[in-house]
């Protein structure tokens, strides 16, 4: 298939090119740059633009022929946007009706939504199923609600099909080793864990520890970012052979707690690894574990690197390297 992707150059973005590309896919990548990275997409063609530009989605639907879309770009901080809400609906909903304008203009019909765990806000049951009530705390997560709800109305007045995939904590890289993730700032544990290691951070925080958990701190399931691509190719492949628009979680139905996170890491680089404790983050749940027996039943995805010590054993060899470089 032609699949235009939008994030591309992002963490799972570069990731989910890179398999798309594997399978024998042609690819067209689309990232404005402010959080991706160039060096990352190792193959297709890339775009440099923005989902505000409608005028340019229009032109890469008709240039490219695209026939099925992966859309991830978004931003994904829960804590900024608990402070910044209006940045979040902008981008992650009006800036996602645009690209949903130009499919229909152009008669694209499939589109592989990067959605997320956020959605259900505090659990009701573990593990989470998709049928669980979803209810955000966040405005991160209101936002991407609010697009799979315009997702399921443009399929009913458009046709447009769609596959939704709820992520839980991504983590990890290519076991290859030539891409993996680079956020700036980094936000999310395990890179940071590994940063301490290495002497690039001087501390970190555990963000509360008082939350009715094993050990006070939050749980989430950890799916490796390899695992999460070929889910792509698995739902951009099932909308074009026909099955229906739905809904599937993304996770290794197994949780871990951040201080577990931290210990399994100091094992990994053979060292503790020290951090402080600060407060809670508001809009965080205390757990967020998923129920991932539907995509492995009805789209047959198996996670590969379902361990949490191979996973962060691929993000440290990843941080060893030291990331990107302008080389490449």
């Amino acid at each position: 298939m032609k699949i235009l992707v939008t994030g591309g150059a992002g963490y799972i973005g570069s990731h989910v090119v890179k398999s798309l590309i594997e399978a024998g896919n042609s690819v067209v990548t689309l990232d404005n740059l402010s959080k991706g990275h160039r060096e990352a997409v190792l193959g297709g063609r890339f775009i440099e633009g923005d989902l505000e530009d409608s005028k340019l989605l229009n032109r890469i639907m008709a240039e490219e022929e695209i026939e099925g879309v992966i859309h991830l770009a978004a931003h994904s901080l829960v804590g900024e946007s608990m402070e910044d809400p209006g940045k979040y609906y902008y981008n992650n909903v009006a800036n996602g009706l645009n690209l949903l304008e130009a499919m229909v203009n152009h008669g694209v019909k499939y589109i592989v939504f990067s959605s997320t765990a956020a959605v259900y806000g505090e659990p009701e049951e573990i593990p989470i199923p998709e049928d669980h009530p979803t209810q955000p705390t966040n405005t991160y997560g209101e936002s991407k609600l609010f697009f799979e709800k315009i997702l399921d109305r443009y399929e009913q007045i458009y046709g447009l099909k769609y596959i939704s995939l709820r992520y839980f904590n991504a983590a990890g890289a290519d076991p290859e080793g030539r891409i993996g993730e680079a956020h700036n700032p980094e936000t999310h544990l395990i890179p940071i864990v590994l940063q301490k290691a290495l002497g690039q951070r001087e501390k970190f925080y555990i963000f509360g520890d008082d939350y009715p958990t094993r050990d006070g701190s939050c749980i989430r399931d950890y799916i490796h970012v390899s695992d999460l691509a070929r889910a792509h190719i698995l739902a951009i492949n099932g909308l074009a052979g026909g099955i229906d628009s739905s809904i599937f979680n993304l996770g290794n139905g197994e949780g871990y707690s951040v201080k577990e996170v931290i210990e399994t890491a100091g094992e990994v680089v053979g060292r503790e690894i020290v951090a402080e404790i600060g407060e809670r983050r508001p809009g965080d749940p205390a757990v967020l574990v998923a129920s991932s027996e539907k995509i492995r039943t009805e789209l047959g995805w198996e996670p590969r690197y379902p361990d949490l010590k191979t996973i962060i054993e691929t993000a440290w060899n990843w941080q060893k390297r030291g990331g990107f470089h302008e080389d490449e």
